[in-house]
């Protein structure tokens, strides 16, 4: 089967960990996408992964655990397990909370958390700034 000649995908970033092909006009389907998904395991633990970092980000855009969970459709109990064992893996916390109550609670990312967040966001940036011509040949082999 002979397909019409394309010359080749535009590429473009959507997200600090994504690159994205342009849909082609009148495209019913999502453009592919390619994502940097890095973790760091410490024996059977991932310590540091992307589902922490969006939830630590969830936590500073909402300041509470419950509001976090839920932005990223996930249970109180797991957002708080990740974060336990997020802080647990860490030299110091990501997290401070403050108990609930009359005034209620509430949790914020401390300097350790920011700059967490902050340098896997830039790892994942150099990483496909570096590998960009590389995920351009590897976006054109897909047949879209």
């Amino acid at each position: 089967m002979l397909r019409a000649f394309n010359p080749g995908p535009t590429v473009s970033r959507t997200t600090p960990s994504a690159t994205r092909l342009q849909a082609r006009p009148g495209a019913s389907r999502p453009a592919p996408e390619l994502r940097f998904r890095i973790r760091i395991s410490d024996g059977e633990v991932i310590a540091v992964g992307p589902g922490k970092i969006a939830l630590l980000e969830a936590l500073d855009k909402t300041g509470s655990i419950t509001a976090a969970a839920k932005s990223l459709g996930m249970s109180y109990r797991r957002a708080w397990l990740l974060l336990d064992e997020l802080d647990r893996s860490l030299r110091q916390p990501a997290v401070a909370s403050a108990k609930g109550g009359a005034a209620g609670g509430g949790s914020v990312l401390t300097d350790a958390g920011r700059d967490l967040v902050t340098l896997y966001r830039t790892i994942e940036s150099k990483a496909a700034v570096a590998c960009r011509t590389d995920i351009r040949k590897l976006m054109s082999m897909l047949a879209r």
